[in-house]
């Protein structure tokens, strides 16, 4: 496979190059990805679709487009390719966009990243039902239960990317997920909801489908009696689950094209210490079986392990070459692979525990962060926490404030880290944070 799509890559190159193009860099992938959802006892969707596409990006006298089809017939190929250039050509020329140094290809990491299983691609039908299934009886075993959704995602992700300037790489890798989302009747009209997903590439290694089924069931009838949460100036503990939205709200603006834009607060932020020292945060791109792990990032940048936040310090933000060109910022990769958040010594027990008294938050619904200044305001579900312990469900209510401030005000650090996302974040706990509600 990667043999194949490696020369689709490398012929499209060619055929840029013989048009007139300076330079090219073309990347061909195959996906496959199925999906089944089962509710109300019985199969609602079934998706099994297979995609190729090829980019093609073109370099031409000073000019520069990006170009997508999903025809890689050599002859309809070689014609898409020679318009691509002439179209290239009629542009205005910007000095700042060249392709990826050489340089930046060189020492690229061989570590394993275990990010194929030979066994997803033969998942059967009726493995596929018999998950749903699983999951459909633990999530519908309550009296409450109106609607429950049990859904199966897998596939295959296959892509490489040639070079005019000596690249030449492959990436695969493959995926698999399962869970259920459940509403539940609460008190008159009203409604609890929630649930849980699971995955990664090896389906081995995921929980059974009926447990992760049960933590969904637990986490909807813990949103039983919920109530409008009060106006408070109180300590925040956000649980893992919830913490990698909130990293990633931080985390949005920390790129050379935000910076460019002027529209990003990290702008003047390297080299400071711009958060608490608690806050430790290392984009790891060598993580066998991340979610974000990779030997090389879209420009063909060679993978390495960058330090982001060290001890509330920042020492680096995400540069790609046409940004960092524009910025005089040495490139280091223009996207986040695994974003990795030091831990604390404590669980989430003792975390609550040492909070004492504040507010617990679950989940957020909604809501906006300006890139710019860092103001936010985002609506939450979640409990209270009263003497040390999680107390009544609240909800319908916000948190407000400027995201370099409450990341100033993190004090402790979990341990508990959430395993199923490419932002690997432990529950966090900050002091002194705005709540609107009651």
């Amino acid at each position: 496979m990667s043999a194949d799509l490696q020369s689709r890559a490398a012929q499209a190159v060619e055929m840029a190059q013989r048009a007139g193009a300076n330079d090219a860099f073309a990347t061909a992938s195959q996906t496959r990805d199925v999906q089944f959802e089962y509710r109300a006892g019985a199969l609602e969707k079934v998706k099994d679709t297979t995609s190729r596409y090829l980019n093609v990006s073109v370099y031409a006298d000073g000019r520069y487009s990006s170009h997508n089809t999903t025809d890689m017939n050599p002859e309809r190929l070689e014609s898409f390719v020679r318009e691509a250039v002439a179209i290239t050509r009629a542009l205005e020329p910007d000095e700042h966009r060249r392709i990826t140094p050489r340089e930046l290809f060189s020492d690229r990491p061989t570590d394993e990243l275990d990010l194929v299983d030979a066994n997803v691609a033969g998942i059967s039908r009726e493995q596929r039902i018999a998950w749903c299934e699983e999951l459909d009886d633990v999530a519908t075993a309550h009296d409450r239960v109106i609607s429950a959704t049990a859904g199966i995602y897998d596939g295959t992700v296959n892509s490489a990317s040639v070079s005019s300037n000596g690249f030449a790489g492959a990436h695969a890798e493959t995926y698999c997920w399962y869970g259920t989302s459940i509403t539940l009747r609460a008190e008159g009209d009203t409604r609890a909801e929630d649930g849980s997903y699971v995955g990664g590439q090896h389906g081995a290694s995921l929980p059974a489908a009926g447990a992760v089924a049960r933590i969904g069931l637990d986490r909807a009838l813990s949103r039983l009696h919920s109530e409008k949460g009060p106006t408070a100036k109180t300590t925040m503990l956000v649980d893992a689950r919830a913490a990698g939205s909130l990293l990633g709200r931080l985390m949005g603006p920390a790129n050379a094209r935000r910076i460019s834009q002027g529209q990003s607060f990290w702008a003047e932020l390297i080299g400071t210490k711009a958060f608490s020292d608690k806050l430790s945060i290392t984009d790891n791109p060598l993580l066998p079986r991340g979610f974000g792990s990779r030997h090389f990032d879209g420009e063909g940048i060679s993978s390495r392990r960058l330090p982001i936040v060290e001890n509330g310090v920042v020492r680096n933000v995400y540069v790609d070459t046409y940004h960092g060109s524009k910025t005089d910022m040495a490139p280091t990769t223009g996207s986040p692979s695994n974003r990795v958040i030091t831990t604390g010594s404590q669980s989430l027990e003792e975390l609550l525990g040492e909070v004492g008294e504040g507010i617990y938050v679950t989940s957020w619904l909604g809501g906006n962060a300006d890139q710019t200044t860092g103001d936010f305001s985002l609506g939450l579900r979640g409990h209270m926490i009263e003497n040390g312990e999680i107390g009544r469900p609240v909800g319908e209510m916000n948190v407000t404030g400027n995201l370099r401030d409450l990341f100033n005000q993190l004090e402790l650090v979990g341990n508990d880290v959430y395993p199923y996302s490419a932002t690997l974040t432990p529950s966090l706990v900050f002091g002194g944070v705005d709540f609107s509600g009651a």
